[in-house]
């Protein structure tokens, strides 16, 4: 399982590194919508050895991955490391906390250091938008952001799609892209690096994309992203097949953004009220960690059979694995893309 160099079928795509021809994987901008799509193709062999009982391949044996995070993290961190253990290669966990950038440091410096260590690939969690494509022009290895600041967050958003495309399939609703799916997205909107990589991901693969949000958490202009925009969440649920719930990010806030989280509750809070607005079977989604009781109710976010949250973080794990794999084929000579 998984020592092939792609599982796609011959001709779908582009021969070897013409399937995706990046280094790094800084964002969703940076893909075209085939290349998106290589990937969640990709992430299928994984899901499939995830749900094994033995769940190891030495796909990346002798290889080192540096988990780089600036920025508190559970799922990602932990998701990223168990990618790594699995397809068999070293990891290494950096925390911020104990990193030299609490003596001052400079974040280049910080990457010049990552880089002469000759790691294979580099995943970069940082509190400043950029940071990740900042230190990938440094080093010599690909890098894979984990999120940064209030700028994108990549792999979030395809295994968000991952996610989507195995739910509507258990429905016997497959199919490759989104198109004619709607999707509202609800919360923080202005400080989420996950709604912003979200929009790319799903309107590249022809998604309806709503966002919903008070006056204050919604970016100027973000229509121009090709979303709708809403500030009143009934009307943005009316007829929505997929509902994405945001938490208000506060480690990002500077001022209030809100009267109070109970009042946020009564206006935003994905409630099973709610959610009897949306499209008879609606689905529930959220990246985590949710604040229960306040963008959404536990009642919705252990709904069975439409919360789809857990899911989520199984194929977090798949998706990160595809892209391990991806971007270190050039480094392991890999027959068409070195």
């Amino acid at each position: 399982m998984g020592t092939t160099a792609s599982s796609a079928p011959a001709g779908r795509f582009p021969p070897g590194r013409l399937a995706f021809p990046h280094r790094d994987l800084t964002g969703i901008a940076q893909l075209q919508r085939h290349e998106i799509l290589y990937l969640l193709g990709e992430a299928e062999q994984w899901v499939a050895l995830n749900r094994q009982p033995s769940k190891h391949c030495g796909l990346l044996s002798g290889l080192t991955i540096i988990n780089a995070f600036f920025e508190n993290s559970t799922r990602t961190l932990l998701s990223f490391e168990i990618a790594g253990k699995r397809l068999g290669a070293d990891v290494v966990n950096m925390q911020a906390a104990t990193s030299s950038l609490k003596k001052g440091e400079t974040l280049i410096d910080t990457a010049i250091t990552l880089n002469a260590m000759r790691a294979d690939a580099i995943v970069i969690r940082h509190g400043s938008s950029g940071a990740t494509r900042l230190i990938a022009d440094k080093v010599d290895c690909p890098v894979l952001n984990a999120g940064d600041g209030s700028h994108e967050h990549p792999t979030q958003a395809l295994l968000d799609a991952l996610t989507l495309r195995h739910a509507l399939a258990a429905r016997g609703e497959a199919a490759e892209d989104f198109t004619g799916l709607t999707v509202t997205i609800c919360g923080d909107i202005l400080h989420s690096r996950v709604a912003r990589s979200n929009i790319l991901c799903l309107t590249a693969l022809g998604a309806t994309v709503r966002l919903c949000a008070p006056p204050a958490l919604m970016p100027r202009g973000i229509e121009a992203m090709g979303v709708e925009v809403f500030h009143h969440f009934d009307a943005a649920l009316a007829g929505a097949e997929v509902v994405m719930m945001l938490r208000l990010q506060s480690e990002r806030m500077s001022g209030q953004f809100v009267p109070s989280a109970r009042e946020y509750r009564h206006l935003y809070g994905l409630t099973t009220r709610r959610l009897a607005l949306a499209r008879p079977g609606a689905l529930v989604m959220h990246p985590g960690p949710m604040n229960r009781g306040v963008e959404i109710d536990s009642e919705v976010a252990d709904l069975a059979g439409r919360s789809l949250i857990t899911r989520q973080v199984e194929m977090g794990v798949a998706i990160r694995m595809a892209c391990l794999d991806i971007l270190t084929r050039a480094a392991r000579g890999v027959e068409g893309w070195a």
